[in-house]
């Protein structure tokens, strides 16, 4: 899918490929071949493109830094997405971003300039999470891990890859991502959109073949046609959005308050009942963190570090019990360079607890839900033995 753009001094070839598409492959050698242009754009940033270019990047992650910079969740959504994107070319033989490569490979060999036009992919998915509805993340999350473990719906092969390139379907897919998770839509495809298009039309080339995603085809065209009626603050798109203000309050507001409570009961209700409140504190925080962990399928060590750890890092805002969990397990079971090797080859749950990267990370989050949980039940019940 090729569209032409003529602009003041400028002229734009946007090809619109599949991103495991043997087509759009040969579509892009072909296109660049011919026009032979001053500057060949990929929807790459620069991370992405060491990733393309040297697949064993996973060797240099630092699980244990992820966990304390509170990094676990965003990087386990993306392990996951590297998977299923990897198991779908699998399906259909041949491996994710190939066009791009190609693309890059062919530019080297004509010594044609190359131009990253996309946004940073952390950037990318920060803004997307901190945009989200809960009920939206649970809907990506199915929709990734169905992708990914092959429940979500009919198997994706050559054909259908191809008939989701044409635009009509590509429409038609981006309209119902927007009915049914309208904060992805904006930050995965309109401000991308935005984003690209201002990168593209800024790139110091009369002639320009721009290598792009086909879902993006149709925007950026009428951005740079001029025919878009959205507008963006270029600049804040790269911006990493900041956590909620209220969610900063809640972390210094749920320690305060239980010190207060506690305060209150002991001065009002006596030793007996400030001691109950301590216990269901404690007990809820400690079990429940301690569950997840054992859900996870972590070593006992990790258990009890997330038992005897909850109930303290549930009162202090900078702190989460899966930290001490993660990085107890990740001292237990160290991952070993099979695991970074195996990373993109994850296709089952078993395999995410099998990996001891993935693994390590599973207990993280599990031992961090089961302490919010345990607050959940035990602030009310607390404030019910003051009634």
């Amino acid at each position: 899918m090729i569209e032409r753009i003529s602009l003041p001094g400028k002229e734009i070839i946007l090809v619109g490929t599949a991103h495991i598409s043997e087509e759009s492959v040969i579509l892009v050698k072909e296109t660049i071949e011919l026009e032979k242009p001053d500057v060949i754009g990929v929807e790459l940033d620069s991370e992405r493109l060491l990733q393309l270019m040297n697949p064993d990047q996973w060797q240099n992650l630092d699980v244990a830094t992820a966990i304390k910079e509170g990094k676990t969740y965003l990087l386990l959504f993306n392990i996951l997405l590297a998977s299923m994107q990897q198991k779908l070319g699998q399906d259909i033989g041949i491996k994710p971003g190939s066009e791009m490569k190609e693309a890059i490979l062919i530019a080297s060999s004509m010594n044609i300039p190359i131009a990253l036009v996309d946004r940073n992919v952390k950037i990318t998915l920060k803004r997307a999470m901190s945009k989200m509805s809960l009920i939206e993340k649970a809907k990506l999350l199915y929709a990734v891990i169905g992708g990914m473990f092959g429940f979500s719906g009919e198997k994706i092969d050559r054909q259908k890859i191809e008939e989701m390139k044409k635009k009509d379907v590509v429409s038609e897919l981006i309209n119902e991502l927007s009915r049914q998770m309208p904060s992805v839509k904006e930050v995965l495809v309109d401000e991308r959109d935005h984003y690209i298009a201002n990168k593209i039309i800024n790139i110091n080339a009369k002639k320009i073949v721009c290598v792009l995603g086909a879902g993006h085809l149709e925007g950026i065209k009428n951005i740079l046609t001029g025919h878009s009626k959205i507008n963006y603050d270029i600049s804040s798109l790269e911006k990493t959005p900041k956590s909620p203000n209220y969610m900063k309050i809640l972390k210094y507001f749920i320690p305060a308050f239980f010190i207060l409570l506690v305060l209150y009961a002991f001065f009002t209700k006596g030793f007996d009942v400030t001691l109950n409140i301590l216990l269901i504190w404690f007990i809820a925080h400690g079990l429940l963190a301690a569950i997840g962990a054992l859900i996870a399928k972590a070593h006992w060590k990790s258990i009890a570090v997330s038992f005897l750890a909850a109930p303290f890092t549930a009162l202090h805002p900078a702190l989460a019990v899966g930290w001490f969990s993660g990085l107890m397990e990740a001292k237990i079971k160290a991952p070993q360079i099979k695991d970074f090797e195996t990373l993109k080859n994850i296709s089952s749950y078993a395999d995410l607890n099998d990996n001891r990267i993935t693994h390590i990370l599973l207990v993280t989050a599990y031992a961090n839900i089961g302490g919010t949980i345990g607050t959940i039940i035990a602030l009310p019940y607390a404030m019910a033995l003051l009634a």
